[in-house]
């Protein structure tokens, strides 16, 4: 088998780790997991820790993306996702995918500014 580097070796997370990456309290992941519940189902361990995977990781960033950024209200993010779970999902994509160019952009316009 061949070696691959791209390859990512870590299966699950902890919810201080995804906490982190969201920028968001332990307890709101908790809550969502609640409000949630068809969307996000982390494992838990023998010891009730949370152990999220890739794909939770993914539903977080579009409930994310509904209820923060849109600033959708909890029924309104369910509703919405009940009703048209792809389409929230694709554009959830695009908008994080605009969100990694307009940085880009910025720090290139901030690099010419410094000529």
């Amino acid at each position: 088998m061949a070696y691959n580097p791209n390859k990512e070796l870590k299966l699950y997370y902890s919810i201080s780790e995804v906490a982190a990456e969201f920028g968001v309290a332990e307890t709101l992941l908790r809550f969502w997991e609640k409000e949630f519940p068809q969307q996000i189902a982390p494992k838990k361990s023998g010891r009730n820790v949370r152990q999220y995977t890739k794909e939770d990781i993914e539903q977080i960033r579009i409930i994310y993306n509904l209820v923060k950024v849109r600033g959708l209200k909890i029924s309104a993010a369910r509703d919405l996702l009940k009703k048209n779970k792809e389409g929230v999902g694709n554009s959830s994509e695009v908008i994080d995918r605009l969100q990694a160019i307009k940085a880009e952009l910025q720090a290139i316009r901030a690099e010419l500014g410094g000529l």
